[in-house]
């Protein structure tokens, strides 16, 4: 390799270089390209089999997205210590590679595709995600792979109501309105996935516009690189169809096909449509042999083009809904009677049953990725079972889309979750989909919308979503469906998530199966999607209209406190003596923070209630005069010491022990563990608590008590520093106390 066979080129993006280079690392790969932003690095391969796979009807791309502890200096957790099954995050980009690129193949190619995107460096502020798309298209635009780009990536996000491009994560945690990934070609957007606060659709099409400016001058930059380092591509065949067997198939099929459509029931139609392949092949048995599955495919193709050319030529729909029209909507809350919150949501053959759970502080997720390490509150969760489809398979742990669904759900419900300072709790979401018809995902926010509400979770204001449509043809004649089924999501052309509340959009998801999709068009989704999203309100507020005002009585009450951060230490007490034990007696959970705040939570609301008294007594201050029930601990020669709250001892002298009677004794007149009511007499200029049996102050309070000696000896000099309970201690250096320190 020498210094000529690199090939390098950059364009400024938001004030920071973003390059592609290649020919130097995995050069035995189709394709091969890192992407550089700031000092986060990503190799980016691209690779095909020689030849296609038999025997499947689909395209098998496969996108990875590979976090590698060391870009961020970290070592992986775990016994085995090496990186595992990827995370949540990662699963995520994947997907973000994946969607974009997989319409720009051609039709009909069945070559295995592996994209992979390894993190090599990260800084912590630019995120690979954005660099893996680019890569991922440079890679396979300098291949051998065909493929119809290249396409480009960016982030915009609204902070302060300025937009920002491709944002640092530092910029990103400081909070905004609206976070938007966008990829596009020069002539259309391909791909869409967003969070955002309540904003206007228009302000998320101002934020396209913005994203598809720089989206082309990075495409420019890709075609400069395939200028100079392009392979030749693979040629692929075109199909070859016998027109004089798709016509006399139609000719056979198309009455079968109509009557088959005509079933409004998912289930009915699909059988009806399978009966049709398996009544045509025997009437071009003996004309056809050995053509079965050019038989099939022709069916298929039929049965796609009724459907479509129904949608476009009479607006009418396979289960005879206008193009605007919504399914039979239904929704109900407090299904189960033992859970925190519950809502079911049914859409059509669409049904999705949500369950909230409340926790602790204890129950949140730690982050553990390339990322900083964080902590996450509130999680949704998405299962798609294999009876919802009237399926059979093993069930194995959450897919991939299992795992998109799931996020884009949380996202939109994040935006409108009350703060933890209002509300400190833990939530988990849960979306069991139980029957599908298209567009679970949107249903699983309408369903956990009904949950959160269910379950008391005071949130701002309910959130819905709906899936719009998208049929054309080569003509330039388009469709926008409102609420589409399985039918129309897979024979048609785009699937447009939009979830949010009345006042705005909260979260957009865009794939589409054509090479773009105009401004236009996406303006013309936005409308029918907040047309629709209004009225599924309508449902979802009259099933539960607001949050209830009370937490189940199985949920955990949270009783949240304040106190000095100073006196932390003192509440969990050494090697956490103290807390253990008020946890012990009252069965709690204690979660405390570095800024003093202390949450108290426990299903026994009287519970928390008494624990959070037990934290207060040690934090209390005692005062002058006050009088305490309190317990004899220890004798010694001079007095008894007594505690009159948890952790603080006071000295009752024995001077102040009898009743106006000289006492020679301590033992004569009180024994450990005997309880007796106290005055404090005096705290003096070191914290110490002199305490008395006389409740009422009289004028010898005023006098100073004389110096004692002689055989009871003088209490100062046989008390530890600061008696009375409060031992200074000295802090070592992990912060543990040590034993006390005599004068």
């Amino acid at each position: 390799m020498t210094e000529s066979e690199i090939k390098r080129v950059a364009v400024e993006v938001a004030g920071r270089q973003l390059s592609f280079e290649t020919g130097w690392l995995a050069r035995q790969a189709g394709g091969s390209v890192v992407v550089r932003y700031g000092d986060t690095m990503v190799l980016v391969t691209a690779t095909a089999s020689e030849g296609p796979r038999e025997g499947i009807d689909f395209f098998p791309l496969t996108c990875d997205f590979e976090e590698k502890m060391y870009a961020a200096g970290k070592i992986p957790g775990g016994f085995f210590k090496r990186e595992g099954r990827p995370g949540e995050r990662a699963i995520h980009s994947a997907r973000l590679m994946d969607r974009p690129i997989r319409p720009l193949f051609p039709k009909g190619f069945r070559n295995d595709v592996q994209v992979i995107a390894t993190v090599l460096s990260a800084d912590q502020e630019n995120d690979p995600a954005i660099l893996a798309i680019n890569g991922a298209s440079a890679a396979l635009t300098i291949s051998n792979i065909p493929f119809s780009g290249p396409i480009a990536a960016v982030r915009v996000a609204l902070i302060d109501g300025e937009l920002v491009t491709n944002p640092t994560q530092t910029q990103l945690d400081a909070g905004g309105q609206l976070d938007l990934v966008v990829a596009a070609s020069d002539d259309a957007i391909v791909m869409v996935e967003a969070g955002a606060k309540e904003i206007a659709e228009e302000r998320v099409l101002e934020a396209l516009d913005r994203a598809h400016e720089e989206i082309r001058r990075i495409i420019r930059t890709q075609r400069e690189l395939a200028g100079t380092a392009a392979k030749p591509k693979t040629e692929v065949p075109p199909a070859q169809v016998d027109q004089e067997l798709v016509a006399a198939v139609r000719q056979q099929a198309l009455p079968l096909v109509s009557e088959a459509l005509a079933h409004p029931e998912k289930l009915m139609r699909e059988d009806a449509l399978h009966q049709v392949t398996l009544r045509v092949a025997p009437a071009f048995a003996q004309s056809h042999p050995d053509r079965a599955q050019e038989i099939e495919e022709a069916v298929a193709f039929l049965i796609k083009d009724e459907v479509r050319r129904r949608t476009l030529e009479e607006s009418r729909r396979v289960d005879g809904r206008g193009l605007r029209d919504i399914r039979p909507l239904r929704a109900a809350v407090g299904l189960l009677p033992r859970t925190h919150g519950s809502g079911l949501f049914q859409r059509g053959q669409t049904q999705v049953l949500s369950v909230a759970t409340l926790g602790t502080g204890e129950d949140e997720q730690i982050i553990d990725d390339l990322t900083k390490r964080t902590r996450k509150r509130f999680m949704h969760h998405y299962s798609f079972p294999p009876f919802s489809v009237g399926e059979v398979r093993p069930l194995r742990s959450p897919g991939r889309r299992e795992i998109g669904h799931g996020l884009l759900a949380e996202r939109a419900l994040e935006a409108v979750l009350p703060d933890e300072s209002v509300f400190p709790y833990t939530i988990r979401l849960v979306s069991e989909v139980l029957e599908s018809n298209g567009s679970t995902s949107m249903a699983s926010v309408c369903a956990s919308t009904l949950a959160l509400m269910d379950a008391g979770v005071p949130i701002k204001a309910p959130v819905s979503g709906i899936s719009i449509g998208l049929v054309t043809d080569d003509r330039g004649k388009t469709a926008l469906l409102t609420d589409i089924q399985g039918v129309e999501d897979a024979m048609g052309d785009m699937d447009f998530k939009v979830a949010g509340t009345r006042a705005g959009v909260t979260a957009v998801q865009l794939d589409i199966k054509v090479k773009g999709l105009s401004r236009e068009i996406m303006a013309q989704a936005f409308a029918a999607a907040r047309e629709a999203r209004l009225k599924i309100l309508d449902v979802m507020t009259q099933a539960i209209a607001e949050p209830r005002p009370n937490l189940s009585p199985y949920a955990p009450r949270i009783i949240t406190i304040e106190i000095n951060p100073d006196r932390i230490r003192e509440v969990i007490g050494p090697g956490g003596k103290v807390i253990n034990k008020i946890t012990a007696e009252t069965g709690v959970k204690i979660d405390i923070e570095q800024d003093g705040k202390v949450h108290v939570a426990s299903a026994d609301e009287d519970a928390a209630k008494r624990a959070i008294k037990m934290i207060e007594d040690i934090v209390r201050e005692v005062k002058l005069n006050e009088i305490f029930t309190g317990r004899v601990t220890r004798l010694m020669n001079f007095g008894a010491f007594v505690e009159v709250l948890p952790g603080k001892e006071g000295l009752v002298h024995i001077s102040e022990l009898g009743d106006g009677e000289r006492v020679n004794r301590v033992e004569d007149v009180v024994k450990v563990g005997d309880e007796m009511q106290v005055r404090v007499k005096e705290i003096d200029n070191m914290g110490r608590i002199n305490l008395t049996k006389r409740l009422t102050p009289g004028p010898e309070d005023a006098r100073p008590r004389p110096r004692e000696g002689g055989p009871r000896g003088d209490d100062r000099r046989h008390r530890p520093e600061g008696g009375g309970g409060h031992r200074r201690r000295r802090p070592d250096a992990r912060g543990d106390q040590r034993g006390p320190r005599p004068e």
